[in-house]
């Protein structure tokens, strides 16, 4: 019998790998072709792309599952049901820093997540991710982010323990309820007047690694930035967004003329073998965050235990 249509997927039979969820299939249920079977479907989905001989392995394996067990070659095609598996992954490059632990109770972790740690999987970036260690070290198999860090930042990043409470926290960083402080270091200029409030048009188009700032329409994009210290000819600087366009920080430090220390990608897009370099992590971090929990009323503030490895004097 065919599942009626927008009905909820039953639990994943599988368990995470390593903090990955599987990836979950629904079969198709309308459409002129029609499969027999559901090794047939997944065969002519998949095969293309990663080769016939390849499914039939993973099939003679057991890695594809439905609700009631293996997919085995006679296993009936019905339409709006659902398969899960693991894919093959690629050997990912071990990030050599641990993500640290701010603050832990029933609803929330905060994290300090290392430079070039992505938040989440993605791309070929899949266990080296915050989520999924944490997921992996903490036990939490439902811990799902509030928000993202981009993966050259380091910094505080919140992640919801239970997913009844997801929405509570994600609407704070939705509707700009949480004051986010950032630290970078750059070259100092005194000719820069600080400080200063930058607004531009920021714009990502898909496929492009590099955002951009645009006068073709009204400005979306609002930062505050002030000098903290300077010495050396580098700069310690506040930067405060007061809203969360893509790579929005970068952008206006390089539109002031002061890009941020380790930028691969702002003025200038550098080979791509530039991001990530381990030895000249970029110099931004996620140093605070402040907000009423939507929960419990009370006034939150947590600060990142990182420092900034060029104003720290760690490096060369």
């Amino acid at each position: 019998m065919a599942r009626r249509a927008g009905r909820r997927p039953p639990p994943s039979p599988l368990p995470q790998h390593a903090g990955v969820d599987p990836v979950r299939l629904r079969l198709p249920g309308d459409g002129a072709e029609r499969w027999a079977t559901v090794r047939e479907h997944l065969l002519g989905r998949y095969g293309p792309a990663v080769g016939a001989e390849r499914v039939e392995a993973m099939l003679a394996e057991g890695r594809f599952v439905t609700a009631d067990g293996p997919v085995g070659p006679a296993t009936p095609y019905e339409p709006g049901g659902w398969v899960w598996f693991h894919r093959d992954r690629e050997p990912e490059a071990e990030v050599p820093y641990e993500v640290g632990i701010v603050h832990r109770d029933e609803r929330i972790v905060i994290a300090d997540k290392p430079h070039f740690l992505a938040t989440t999987p993605r791309g070929r970036h899949i266990t080296q991710t915050a989520l999924s260690r944490l997921r992996h070290h903490l036990d939490l198999p439902l811990l799902a982010p509030a928000h993202r860090l981009d993966r050259l930042t380091a910094g505080l990043v919140l992640f919801v323990v239970r997913p009844e409470d997801r929405g509570a926290y994600q609407t704070l960083f939705r509707d700009r309820q949480v004051r986010k402080e950032y630290e970078g270091v750059a070259r100092h200029d005194p000719a820069v007047p600080l400080p200063r409030t930058v607004r531009s048009r920021i714009v990502k188009e898909r496929g492009r690694m590099a955002a951009e700032e645009r006068t073709d329409g009204p400005p979306n994009a609002e930062s505050s930035i002030d000098l903290l210290d300077h010495r050396d000819g580098l700069g310690r600087y506040l930067l405060l967004p007061a809203t969360g366009r893509t790579h929005q920080l970068r952008l206006h430090m390089s539109g002031l003329g002061l890009p941020l220390l380790h930028d691969p990608l702002y003025p200038l897009q550098l080979p791509e073998a530039a991001a990530d370099d381990w030895s000249q992590p970029l110099q931004l971090l996620a140093r605070a965050l402040e907000f009423t929990d939507p929960l419990t009323g009370r006034a939150m503030r947590f600060e990142s235990r990182l420092r900034l490895a060029a104003w720290a004097g760690d490096e060369a």
